[in-house]
């Protein structure tokens, strides 16, 4: 599948993606984040702040200076990545607004016996908000109002929010046009990304979603066509690996991922360890441990 790296991020302003929607990225760059963090900024009169982003002082005074001055509303945080949530209640201190988001971070199950949480430093822990939606529940703002869509898979508590009546829907890091999500055990949950994707399949009006990082997905039903797709492709891939005699995640992924950069090798069997556990409830795969980790010895059910 082939994915959209043609984005200019315009760190330290703002930069206009559609009818009061303003996108303000964070040059908080890294292979895991792309170009930065986008925050956005919706709304005319009275706005509402979407991922306000990592504690990033010159960020704050980005995102100040384009609200302007502006009524905030709402802080809407779609998940608990500190590359996400961890400027809200500062933002707030600032500028307003109720923050509203699913729930605290946790994770999509608990962690087995000697597992390690690999990811565990990249959770905002602390984060509380002071709404809690689930899916289905809007949001309504000055002129204007968000539906929340539970999407769980990159994380637990991962939201999209479509902005109501307009065909736009912000799908932070659960669908972007730079690159497939990370889907990472035990925080994350293949089976759920996978579900998450067809709900968001059954949306017939959505036109164009306005991602977490990178520029925007403009033909988002062919897009998530494309990624389910993809997910399958990779599953097929893994299978293939097992069934030649590959047992452990680093041997899959030194295989399947050769052409990326090494480092992403570690968030790529964090991944394949995610399809893995899919594989083991589908009953496709067994593993040598009485619950799947990522040093387990791995074989065709």
């Amino acid at each position: 599948m082939k994915f959209d790296r043609d984005f200019e991020p315009c760190h330290g302003g703002g930069v206009r993606v559609a009818e009061n929607v303003l996108r303000v990225t964070c040059a908080n760059m890294s292979p895991f984040t792309f170009q930065g963090t986008n925050s956005y900024i919706i709304g005319d009169k009275s706005v509402v702040v979407l991922d306000p982003g990592p504690m990033d002082e010159n960020h704050l005074e980005t995102l100040i200076s384009a609200i302007g001055g502006r009524p905030v509303s709402h802080i809407l945080v779609s998940h608990t990545h500190r590359d996400h949530s961890p400027l809200a209640r500062t933002l707030q201190a600032r500028v307003g607004g109720e923050i509203v988001a699913e729930g605290p971070h946790r994770a999509a199950r608990d962690l087995s016996v000697n597992e390690e949480n690999r990811l565990d430093a990249s959770g905002d822990h602390d984060f509380r908000p002071d709404r809690t939606v689930g899916d289905g529940e809007t949001v309504e703002a000055d002129g204007f109002s968000f539906t929340a869509l539970h999407t769980p898979g990159h994380t637990t508590n991962h939201l999209c929010f479509a902005l109501d009546d307009t065909g736009i829907l912000f799908s932070a890091d659960h669908v972007m046009a730079w690159s497939t999500t990370i889907v990472a055990p035990p925080d994350g949950s293949m089976s759920d990304y996978m579900a998450s994707l067809d709900h968001l399949m059954d949306r017939r009006d959505d036109r164009l979603y306005l991602p977490g990082h990178g520029g925007p997905v403009v033909k988002p039903a062919s897009f998530l066509r494309g990624l389910k797709t993809h997910r399958r492709m990779r599953e097929g891939a893994i299978l293939k690996r097992l069934s030649v005699g590959d047992r452990t995640i680093p041997g899959m992924v030194g295989v399947i991922y050769r052409d990326i950069d090494p480092r992403l090798h570690g968030a790529a069997a964090l991944n394949v360890f995610a399809h893995l556990e899919a594989l083991i409830e589908n009953g496709s795969v067994r593993c040598d441990d009485d619950a799947p980790r990522l040093e387990s010895y791995y074989y065709p059910a």
